[in-house]
């Protein structure tokens, strides 16, 4: 059946209101002149400001440091509660409370762990917004680990503890080669989430030790510069690359399943 192009008006009009400012973003970034408004010819100058920057060179060592480290306690927390809820439990209290943390407000989130720390007279730092990436990043590999878990050949499990084999091994030589695509995708994303996240980091952080997006906020307050054009564009190329790489494996998994 041949479609109305009338139809194809309101995709293109979004698609268009969406990536627009994006565009004029990385455009405006080789600026030759400070205006973040008139291109005023091509240059790579301010890259070279964003890396003579202190305050932003701290601020992305933070980042990655909250950044690796939520990723590995995340992948691994998720992975155990997905392969916990699909082989072990059948419960949909458990199933709803495993993903809550994706689908509460980052405000409501991090207004929680920052009352949580405050109880436990736990110091705000690195380690603060590290524990509250890894809760918020966990929810998201336990979805993307147990949509994998749901294609695993069950057989090949019963067939290991046939011969032998303990839980133990038969997790590590069985069950996590058949995840492995859907464990690498879950920490793709939740290395991609923590970086740009902002909210949670926010309560959670110190002032002292402020990640990446909390130096971007505190620079933009004072006005939009070809510098923070730069950075907002290297941080795009670095997201688009790591959410494609985890489209990828996630291909990957529908594909062996």
């Amino acid at each position: 059946m041949r479609r109305p192009r009338l139809l194809y008006v309101p995709f293109w009009v979004t698609y268009v209101f969406l990536y627009t400012p994006i565009v004029v973003l990385v455009a405006m970034s080789f600026n030759a002149g400070k205006s973040p408004y008139v291109f005023a010819g091509f240059s790579l100058k301010w890259y070279g400001e964003l890396a003579g920057n202190a305050t932003i060179r701290e601020g992305l060592v933070n980042t990655l440091v909250v950044a690796a480290g939520s990723t590995v306690l995340s992948t691994v927390l998720g992975t155990l509660l997905a392969v916990g809820l699909a082989r072990h439990t059948r419960s949909r209290v458990l199933d709803a409370l495993g993903v809550l943390p994706a689908v509460l407000p980052d405000l409501v989130l991090g207004i929680g762990l920052l009352v949580f720390y405050a109880a436990v007279k736990m110091t705000l730092g690195l380690h603060s917004v590290l524990l509250a990436h890894a809760v918020f990043g966990m929810a998201f590999v336990t979805a993307v680990v147990r949509t994998r878990l749901t294609h695993a050949d069950t057989s090949l499990e019963e067939a290991s503890r046939d011969l032998g084999a303990t839980p133990l091994a038969t997790f590590f030589r069985v069950t996590l080669p058949q995840l492995a695509p859907g464990v690498a995708a879950g920490a793709l994303l939740a290395f991609t989430l923590s970086v740009d996240e902002f909210v949670i980091a926010f309560f959670t952080a110190a002032p002292t030790t402020p990640t990446l997006p909390i130096v971007i906020y505190s620079m933009v307050r004072f006005g939009v510069t070809p510098e923070i054009n730069a950075l907002a564009t290297l941080l795009l190329a670095v997201s688009f690359t790591v959410v494609i790489v985890a489209q990828r494996m996630t291909r990957l998994t529908e594909s062996l399943s």
